[in-house]
C-alpha cells in the first residue's frame, strides 16, 4: 500500500438509517404497552397464571398433542400410499388429501360434531349385510372426540405431503444399495429412509405443529374449554377484552416459543450424519461467553510481578 493512504471503511447510511427509524418504532412501541392504561396489566397479572386459564391451556396442549401424533401417523401411511405402484391406493390418498386441503378446518369440525344428524347409529357388520352391533353416534363420539378427529384428519392431510416430500428428497441410491444387500423393504425404510428424509420433514413439519397449537382456538365453535374459548367467556363477563386477548397472546407466544426451541435441538440431533460440527447451540455459547469472561476477571486480578524481582529471583 503506498505511504499515506489508509484504509477506509465503507459508509452504510441507508442501512444506519433504517436502523434508527426501527430502533425509534420498536422503542415507541415499547413505551406505549408499558404507559397505555388501556392494556391494563393489572388485569393481565391477575387472570395470566389463574386456574381457569392454566386448565384451558392444559387443554390445548392436550388437543395439540393427541391431534399432532394420529394426523401425523395417518399422514406417513398416506404419503407411502402416494409412493406405492398401486393405482387404488395412489388414487385413495390423493382423494383424500384433495378433500381434506379443500374444506376450511372449522367445516370439518362443524361437520364431525353433528355427525349424529348424518348417521344416529354406527355399527359393525357385514357390508350391505347385517349389522352385529351398533351404539349411539352421540354415545361413542364426544365433544373432545369430535374436535380430535376433525383436527387429525386435517392435520393428516398436509402431514402426508411433508412425509412424502422428505421421502422423495432421499437419493434413490440408497434403496438400489439396500436392496443389494438384502434388507427387506420395511427395514430400508426404517432405518435408512427415515432418518435421512427426517432433515426435510422436521422444518416443515414443525411449522404445522406451530400452527395446529394457534389452529386449535377454532374448536371454540364446539364450546370446548380451550385457550381461546376460556378467554372469550372470561371478558364476555367482565367486559376487560384487551387484557384477557392479551392473556391468550402471551401464552401461544409461550407455548410456540417452547416448540420453537424443541424443534431446534430436534433438528440438530438428525443433522449429526451430515454436519460433523453442528455450530454451536445457544446455551454452549452462553457458557463459553461466561467462561472466557472468568478467564478475563482471572487475568486481570492475576499480580503482574516486575521483571527485576524475576531476575532477583533468579
Amino acid at each position: 500500500m503506498p505511504d499515506g493512504l489508509g484504509v477506509v471503511p465503507a459508509r452504510h447510511y441507508g442501512r444506519w438509517a433504517v436502523a434508527a427509524v426501527v430502533t425509534v418504532l420498536v422503542v415507541q412501541f415499547a413505551h406505549g404497552l408499558a404507559t397505555n392504561p388501556v392494556w391494563e396489566w393489572s388485569v393481565f397479572g391477575a387472570y395470566f397464571l389463574s386456574e381457569t386459564i392454566v386448565q384451558a391451556v392444559g387443554t390445548t396442549l392436550q388437543l395439540t398433542a393427541y391431534a399432532t401424533v394420529l394426523g401425523f401417523l395417518l399422514g406417513t401411511v398416506l404419503a407411502f400410499m402416494r409412493l406405492s405402484h398401486s393405482p387404488v391406493l395412489q388414487t385413495v390418498a390423493w382423494s383424500y388429501i384433495w378433500i381434506f386441503r379443500s374444506i376450511p378446518m372449522i367445516v370439518q369440525l362443524v361437520f364431525w360434531f353433528n355427525l349424529s344428524a348424518l348417521y344416529e347409529r354406527l355399527g359393525v357388520g357385514i357390508p350391505f349385510g347385517p349389522v352385529f352391533w351398533s351404539v349411539d353416534s352421540n354415545s361413542l363420539i364426544g365433544t373432545i372426540g369430535a374436535a380430535l378427529i376433525g383436527l387429525s384428519l386435517h392435520q393428516a392431510a398436509y402431514a402426508a405431503e411433508i412425509v412424502r416430500g422428505g421421502v422423495i428428497s432421499v437419493d434413490p441410491g440408497q434403496l438400489e444399495a439396500a436392496a443389494s444387500l438384502g434388507i427387506p423393504r420395511l427395514r430400508q425404510i426404517r432405518r435408512i429412509v427415515l432418518p435421512q428424509a427426517m432433515r426435510a420433514i422436521l422444518p416443515t413439519a414443525g411449522n404445522e405443529i406451530i400452527g395446529l397449537l394457534k389452529g386449535t382456538s377454532v374448536v371454540y365453535v364446539m364450546a370446548i374449554g380451550e385457550l381461546f374459548y376460556q378467554v372469550q367467556v372470561i371478558y364476555g363477563r367482565n367486559g376487560r377484552v384487551i387484557p384477557l386477548l392479551l392473556v391468550a397472546t402471551a401464552w401461544y407466544v409461550l407455548l410456540t416459543s417452547l416448540l420453537s426451541i424443541a424443534q431446534y435441538y430436534v433438528e440438530r440431533r438428525f443433522a449429526r450424519g451430515a454436519d460433523r460440527t453442528p455450530p454451536p447451540t445457544p446455551l454452549q455459547r452462553a457458557r463459553r461467553f461466561a467462561r472466557n469472561v472468568r478467564a478475563a476477571a482471572a487475568r486481570h486480578d492475576r499480580p503482574v510481578v516486575p521483571l527485576k524481582t524475576l531476575g532477583e529471583a533468579r
